[in-house]
């Protein structure tokens, strides 16, 4: 659901750590916690591995030290800001197998882009490449979801603009739901240079919100974890 998801889809290069969301059930937390025993991974930061800290929208960290995953960091989740739950993502996923037989399921490319809307500046690169990816992949048989997807969320003025003009009904009635599509129709590439500036400072403002309070419930646990030590 993270960084190495945008390696599959060629909108990053490296990515340190492997993020996963996974379906919140109570067998299935039990596969997800014999696959750790095989990969003889701990627990390293708060918090504890519990469903219901999972389902405020925590997520739990491990280091992975078995045998050629030495020193790997696994990060799960079971919900995510902004996105539909685990049943959903799964119907939308991008699934494939390599040589060996292996099979990868990625988030799907517009739930990969919600997922990635962070205060972290480096994940908003990271976003205007998927779109433009996709785009670019797409462009010869565009379908009308993936019109609506690119024009909600493009981030390249020049490529807004563009499908503004070979898509003007649909970028006008988008235009109560993306605001700066009123500014992309125009052309004026200064002014929607600002208003997505604008934009990616308003959804980094959402995902301080959002994790607020789960901040303040980490550093809670800390202090707890501590006093357990001492």
């Amino acid at each position: 659901m993270g960084g190495q998801a945008c390696v599959f889809y060629g909108a990053a290069q490296v990515s340190k750590d492997v993020d996963f969301v996974v379906y919140s059930d109570a067998d299935n937390f039990e596969r997800l916690l014999r696959a750790f025993g095989e990969l003889n991974a701990a627990r390293i930061a708060v918090p504890r591995f519990d469903p219901e800290l999972l389902a405020r929208g925590h997520a739990v960290h491990f280091r992975c030290q078995a045998a050629g995953v030495e020193g790997l960091r696994v990060d799960v989740m079971t919900q995510l800001r902004g996105l539909a739950d685990f049943n959903v993502l799964w119907n939308r996923r991008t699934s494939f197998a390599d040589d060996t037989g292996s099979e990868f399921h990625l988030l799907s490319v517009p739930d990969l882009v919600t997922a990635k809307k962070t205060q972290r500046s480096k994940d908003w690169p990271m976003i205007e490449l998927l779109v433009t990816i996709h785009h670019r992949e797409n462009a010869a048989a565009p379908r009308s979801e993936w019109i609506e997807f690119w024009l909600l969320e493009s981030r390249t003025p020049d490529l807004v603009v563009r499908l503004c003009r070979d898509f003007p009904a649909e970028a006008t009635s988008l235009q109560t739901r993306r605001t700066l599509l009123t500014i992309a129709l125009t052309g004026d590439l200064d002014a929607l240079r600002a208003a997505l500036d604008a934009e990616v400072r308003a959804e980094q403002a959402k995902d301080r919100a959002y994790w607020e309070p789960l901040r303040k419930e980490l550093e809670q646990f800390r202090h707890a974890e501590r006093g357990q030590s001492v």
